[in-house]
C-alpha cells in the first residue's frame, strides 16, 4: 500500500453533478450486512439473558449484570478493549456517511463497499472496495470531510498500486507517540507517512 497522492476529483465531471442523484437507498440485504454486529449483539444478549433469567431467576442474572458491568468499567484494559471494539462497529457507519456527505458515490449512486475493519494502535483502519465511478482521488480530495464524519484528528488515504480499486483509510484518533509532532494541529494537504509496519 502506499500513499494515495494529493490530487482532486477530474475536472471534466463537476462535482456539483453528483448531487443530481442522490445516494442509492442499500436494500434490506446490505441493511443487514451493514448491521450485522448490531444484531448479532441484540440477539445475543436476548437470547442470553432469557436463558439465564429461565435458569437462574431474575435477580441473580440482574446482579451478574451489573458485577460484568462494574467490572469492564473499572478494569482499564477491559474498559480500553470494549471501547476499541465499539469504535470499530461505529466507525464504518460514519465512512459510509462521509462517502455521502463527501459526494463519493458512482452515478447510480452507489457508495464504496466497506470490506472490513481493524483496531489499530491510532485507530481504525477500514478497507474499502471502490465501484466504477470511485477511485482514490475521491477520498484524498474528500479528507477533510471523512475526518469530521469519523469524529476523528485525520484520515490518512493509501491505495494499492496493483489492485486500485482497493482503498484503505486510516482513521487517526490517537497519534501514536513516536508521530505525535506530525499532529500539532496543522492540518498537511498530503496524507501523512506511516511507518512500513503500520502500512498493510
Amino acid at each position: 500500500m502506499r500513499p494515495a497522492p494529493h490530487r482532486y476529483r477530474d475536472n471534466r465531471v463537476p462535482t456539483d453533478l453528483r448531487r443530481l442523484r442522490p445516494v442509492a437507498a442499500p436494500n434490506l440485504l446490505v441493511v443487514a450486512w451493514r448491521w450485522r454486529y448490531e444484531i448479532a449483539l441484540i440477539s445475543g444478549l436476548s437470547i442470553g439473558l432469557t436463558a439465564a433469567i429461565t435458569s437462574v431467576g431474575a435477580v441473580p442474572t440482574i446482579v451478574a449484570v451489573i458485577v460484568i458491568t462494574l467490572t469492564i468499567s473499572c478494569w482499564p484494559m477491559a474498559r480500553r478493549f470494549a471501547v476499541d471494539r465499539a469504535w470499530c462497529i461505529i466507525t464504518p457507519h460514519r465512512v459510509r456517511a462521509g462517502c455521502a456527505e463527501g459526494l463519493i458515490y458512482s452515478s447510480r449512486g452507489k457508495i464504496p463497499i466497506i470490506l472490513w475493519t481493524s483496531h489499530q494502535a491510532f485507530g481504525e483502519r477500514v478497507l474499502l472496495w471502490c465501484r466504477a465511478g470511485t477511485s482514490a482521488d475521491d477520498f484524498v480530495s474528500a479528507r477533510t470531510i471523512l475526518a469530521t464524519a469519523c469524529w476523528a484528528q485525520d484520515v490518512a488515504i493509501f491505495f494499492d498500486a496493483d489492485h486500485t480499486q482497493l482503498v484503505t483509510l486510516n482513521v487517526i484518533r490517537r497519534p501514536p507517540t513516536d508521530l505525535a509532532s506530525d499532529f500539532d494541529g496543522q492540518r498537511s494537504s498530503d496524507p501523512p507517512a506511516w511507518p512500513s509496519d503500520q502500512v498493510a
